[in-house]
């Protein structure tokens, strides 16, 4: 079966097309991928990747106002109108007890109140005390600030923190819904609500939101095991540290995305109108009010997706950001919205790698660059066309940019190493004049093509003649002495001179030497051992030895000292 697989891919057409695909595209899309995935865990693309979400939000259609939520905000002609700033606390007192008398469901207080601000001081405690839907604000505290304790006569249970969840850029992207002082030392003697890290806190808009709910006959609930927070059939899914695009979220707390239904979706009145009895009840019965500063005066604007754009005023009232989070609650729950969802890490992985393909694809097949780059642009279209309508049609929050920067790489990682890589390889063999083909067929032609040449006969013939020259001159062996020489074929080594042969002949006659040693001694040997067994001398017969050839030999080597002299 493997050998059956392996010619497959070794010389059927189509199986070396896939190995030359997955060689390519498939390779490099995995190490374009790898070094991606790498730059998001350090967070280079981070930036690039929230600016995009933010472009996602604001080319969401813009949603119709809200009929659950209203703001009263305290603006800069109220400030001019009643020559106050901060406003004082009979003005806040009597704007709260008009707004009362519109029968509301819930009023959310997102003003500082923590020390007295001109006269009337009793009077809003008062007002605060005797209204149970009145839910006042109070700010936590941090290792550089002491907090902002809520309004005098407000209850714990009618208590929610403004605090806002600044990303690195400075705009507001998520909120919390629950969380906690953090510990600092020392502590004071006596911390307020939100300064004991022993406190577990509501935000302002998660508690006006469920006192809404709780006379819809909803109340919230926590699953079994994770204690994720559940309104109805809605759970909400906390941040972790790298949900979504962010490659860090630092949330200790329990954080949401802001599902954002559009810059003008909260309706807004003044602090005037409401005073001068200038709006229409309706605007404020049953629903939400939130009462705040909108004035630029009070320094209370934050950045969010919108401020991008090309608009005179780019920040966000608190009070308006606020409102954003009690409406996106309240329709979740009530409308079935979604909230801002994400894939998981592995997912989001195979995403990119999925672009990284179709770039590679697209210039594996695509070979003029005029096609090319056209057919990458709308790739990358089609791209972006899934994101948006993803967020649109379902919130869904899903990898923008580095799929779109694996496409584009791994587009022209290929086109390199597919066309310009064949143009260097070539290029440095002529330079080198080394063939560095690996195909086997070329290969086995180029061998066949060399054992055919001249030259290499030249070697083979030059080759033999010195194997048989090591054969002439290598003695046999016995019993690790030697004791024969091959016989001298003086007529296939005619290039030898006489001072050779002399040599030759002498190596020749002094093996047969060492030979008639070797056996004299065996016999001395048997001798010994028979007369000391028996004292019977056996009869050996020895090898006869030639004095002429010992007088012949004296005359070779005389002759051979002679030639060396000259």
């Amino acid at each position: 079966m493997m050998s059956e697989m392996r010619s497959f891919f070794t010389q059927h057409p189509v199986g070396k097309g896939i190995m030359a695909f997955g060689g390519t595209v498939v390779l490099t899309s995995v190490v374009v991928t790898g070094v991606i995935v790498g730059l998001r865990q350090l967070g280079a693309l981070e930036g690039s990747e929230l600016k995009a979400y933010d472009q996602l939000v604001r080319s969401r259609p813009e949603s119709e106002p809200s009929d659950r939520v209203l703001v009263v905000g305290i603006s800069e002609e109220d400030i001019r109108n009643y020559n106050q700033f901060p406003i004082t606390d009979a003005t806040l007192a009597t704007l709260l007890k008009k707004l009362a008398d519109y029968q509301p469901r819930a009023i959310g207080i997102d003003i500082g109140r923590d020390v007295p601000i001109g006269e009337g001081r009793e009077d809003l405690i008062q007002v605060i005390e005797q209204n149970d839907n009145m839910v006042a604000a109070c700010v936590m505290s941090s290792a550089t600030e002491p907090g902002t304790p809520p309004a005098p006569g407000t209850p714990p249970e009618r208590v929610g923190f403004a605090d806002m969840q600044l990303d690195r850029d400075q705009v507001i992207r998520r909120t919390a819904l629950v969380s906690f002082p953090p510990f600092v030392e020392p502590l004071p003697e006596n911390p307020h609500l939100c300064q004991d890290p022993d406190s577990l806190l509501y935000s302002l808009p998660f508690r006006l939101a469920t006192s809404y709910l709780e006379q819809e006959g909803i109340e919230e609930e926590l699953t079994t095991p994770e204690e994720f927070i559940k309104l109805d059939s809605t759970i909400f899914l906390p941040l972790e540290d790298q949900s979504g695009n962010y490659s860090y979220t630092g949330a200790f707390d329990y954080q949401i995305m802001i599902n954002w239904s559009g810059e003008n979706a909260i309706k807004q009145v003044t602090l005037t109108d409401v005073l001068e009895g200038n709006i229409d009840p309706n605007l404020v019965t049953d629903r939400v009010v939130l009462v705040g500063y909108t004035a630029s005066t009070a320094n209370d604007d934050f950045a969010t997706p919108f401020s991008a754009a090309a608009q005179d005023r780019v920040l966000m009232p608190g009070v308006v950001l606020h409102a954003q989070v009690v409406s996106q609650i309240m329709t979740t729950v009530l409308e079935g919205r979604p909230l801002i969802w994400y894939w998981s890490q592995g997912t989001e992985i195979l995403w990119i790698f999925l672009w990284s393909v179709v770039g590679g694809t697209l210039a594996w097949k695509i070979r003029r660059p005029w096609i090319l780059l056209p057919a990458a642009i709308v790739g990358s279209g089609i791209l972006y066309g899934i994101c948006y309508a993803l967020f649109v049609q379902q919130s869904g929050w899903i990898p923008l940019v580095p799929p779109a920067v694996g496409l584009v790489l791994t587009t022209f990682s290929v086109v390199i190493i597919d066309r310009y890589g064949q143009v260097v390889a070539k290029t440095v063999k002529k330079l080198l004049r080394i063939n560095i083909e690996i195909d086997e067929t070329q290969k086995e032609e180029q061998v066949a093509q060399i054992l055919e040449t001249d030259s290499f006969q030249d070697i083979q013939i030059r080759a033999d003649q010195l194997r048989r020259r090591r054969q002439i001159t290598k003695p046999k062996t016995y019993n690790n002495t030697v004791t024969d020489q091959v016989e001298l074929n003086w007529e296939e080594v005619p290039e030898l001179g006489q001072y050779q042969q002399v040599l030759q002949r002498a190596r020749v006659l002094r093996h047969q030497l060492n030979r008639v040693e070797v056996e004299r001694d065996e016999v001395e040997d048997v001798e010994q051992t028979t007369n000391g067994s028996s004292g019977r001398m056996p009869t050996v017969k020895k090898q006869a030895f030639n004095p002429e050839d010992e007088s012949y030999l004296s005359q070779l080597q005389s002759r051979g000292r002679r030639m060396r002299n000259r």
